[in-house]
């Protein structure tokens, strides 16, 4: 006798799980990046349009489909058309993909958050040099977070190309961060719960695919979380509460974000000055007080005129400080997380406490995440019962969270940082694009908007808005196609594609191109999902025409 399949204990479960999943890293690293590059509160107009024609109704959509089928992304997607389970099969390999790479962000806040209960906190200084008569040069030339980052942490390669050897301790904190998703697993759904930028086109692009993959719409783990509700749940208030809660959460990690950033920029500001200050009345024997940040310029204008050869020595040392370089500077990802925002805590009062805080936060967010990407894995491989009659779903999880933790000890190796990026940038850009489209094609055009609306109805007793039935059919499907035509004119107009490769004699980052190796893996990762959805349809043509050839009778 088949087994029921396991509910929510309520709603509000199945809505605290969405959100958890919804709500991740990018909200408080891209995000307030996007602000800042298109003209700060004016973006807010393209991304809240965009939310409300795009994000909430391919929400809808998929928890709708979840809920109807009552299966994983393969599963669904199949009981609409046969032709149609390599959507759901593409779905699988871009979470995976994802699982894969994204624990190790859980795994350097793992290491970070171990470190932050050190006084002084180890990245508020520079180590010594090996004589002991200095700082060391690497960090002097970066900064001292930097060095941290680059050089303690990653002990990054120079370039892809020197993949060096596995780092012991990131590697370990990536198999407690796995080991923390396994069990959280394990205890299952009972549980674990500026105005002219908006005339440019790229304000509008950048809102769509934030609000696009945020929601993490196309992974599958959407449709995995509401296969598991009652068939009466009220989906489409749960769509709208998840979008406002994800986009509020966005909006209110920007707030915090330049708070941050101000202070940032103005403690980075004033050390300069003192800097500059201290050089001054140093090399031209000036009374001490007498500089100030208020007469700086006058006094440096004067010092030129008076001691031309003096202080045309001197000027190679003299920093050119400007608050407004300092608030211009756009950071997002692991430069904004480990980098940034360290550098701001480092130099606050109680510094370990706010640390800790912040690094528990990251976490509970990434892990968060991590259970959403890896229920979209485990969902169709539980429901199947090829796999299911032989293994426990104890066992399949286990076998899943191991295999991923082998291959991310990719990214725990010394050039693991530059294939981080690869992944991050490549393996889920494209194919989710073309897995949301096909989606809303086939439950419009194939499935058919009207038996999906009479579904609906029977399920909720709510007759379909016409607004989603607008928006499902027409106006979503349009801007995905403009989604994806962008993204492949951006791929081919950009030529040869670049990475940023730390140079540890200039304490900075230099531009460099990607080796063929890099360029094929970056391929493979594109292809891999998207080659999913015609290569399952054309196999499961090929094997109805066979099918049908064999139940031809012979004739006589």
């Amino acid at each position: 006798m088949e087994k029921a399949r396991p509910l929510w204990a309520n709603s509000l479960q199945f809505v605290f799980a969405c959100i958890s999943y919804a709500v991740g890293l990018g909200n408080v690293w891209r995000f307030p990046y996007l602000c800042q590059m298109y003209g700060g509160g004016s973006f807010l107009v393209p991304y809240i349009i965009m939310l409300f024609v795009e994000g909430m109704p391919l929400l809808y959509l998929e928890l709708a489909v979840g809920q109807r089928m009552r299966q994983g992304s393969i599963g669904a997607w199949r009981t609409i058309s046969p032709y149609l389970s390599g959507v759901g099969l593409a779905s699988v390999v871009a979470s995976f993909f994802l699982a894969t790479y994204y624990n190790i962000i859980n795994a350097w806040a793992f290491w970070y958050l171990f470190h932050s209960f050190q006084d002084p906190l180890p990245w508020s200084v520079c180590p010594l040099n090996h004589n002991r008569t200095g700082y060391d040069e690497e960090c002097e030339k970066a900064s001292s977070t930097q060095y941290f980052w680059y050089r303690k942490t990653l002990n990054i390669s120079p370039s892809i190309q020197d993949s060096g050897r596995v780092q012991w301790e990131p590697a370990l904190c990536l198999v407690l961060a796995w080991l923390v998703v396994y069990l959280c697993i394990l205890r299952g759904t009972e549980s674990t719960g500026k105005l002219e930028q908006l005339a440019n086109p790229k304000a509008w692009i950048n809102a769509a695919t934030q609000i696009f993959f945020s929601l993490g719409l196309g992974f599958g783990s959407l449709i995995a979380f509401a296969s598991y509700n009652q068939p009466s749940n009220n989906c489409q208030k749960h769509a709208i509460i998840v979008s406002l809660i994800n986009s509020s959460t966005s909006i209110f990690a920007s707030i915090v974000t330049f708070s941050i950033y101000g202070f940032k920029a103005t403690f980075n500001y004033e050390s300069c000055l003192d800097k500059v200050i201290l050089l001054l009345t140093n090399s031209f024997d000036l009374e001490d007080g007498f500089l100030t940040p208020s007469n700086l310029e006058q006094v440096k204008s004067y010092l030129a005129s008076a001691f031309p050869s003096k202080y045309s020595e001197v000027l190679p040392q003299i920093k050119n400080c400007s608050l407004q370089s300092e608030l211009a500077t756009a950071v997002q990802g692991t430069g904004l997380s480990f980098i940034v925002y360290t550098e701001a805590i480092k130099n606050m009062e109680v510094s370990q406490l706010w640390s800790v805080l912040y690094f528990l936060m990251l976490l509970m967010l990434g892990i968060g995440s991590m259970l959403g990407n890896t229920a979209a894995i485990l969902t169709p491989l539980t429901d199947s019962k090829v796999i299911s009659r032989h293994l426990p779903k104890e066992a399949i999880s286990g076998l899943v969270c191991l295999v991923n933790c082998v291959i991310g000890l990719v990214f725990t190796m010394e050039a693991g940082n530059y294939w981080f990026d690869i992944f991050n940038d490549y393996a889920a850009t494209l194919s989710l694009l073309l897995i949301v489209l096909v989606e809303t094609i086939a439950v419009c055009y194939v499935y058919g908007l009207r038996r999906f609306e009479s579904d609906l109805k029977a399920m909720t007793g709510r007759t379909l808005n016409w607004y989603w039935k607008v928006i499902w059919a027409g106006v979503s499907p349009l801007l995905i196609v403009s989604l994806f035509v962008f993204y492949l004119t951006d791929y081919i107009l950009t030529g040869t594609l670049k990475y940023q490769a730390w140079d540890a004699s200039q304490g900075q980052l230099v531009t460099k191109d990607y080796p063929p190796h890099a360029l094929a893996v970056i391929g493979l990762l594109v292809a891999s999902s998207t080659m999913c959805i015609p290569l399952v349809a054309l196999g499961t043509f090929i094997t109805r025409c066979f099918k049908r050839k064999g139940d031809t009778p012979p004739v006589a």
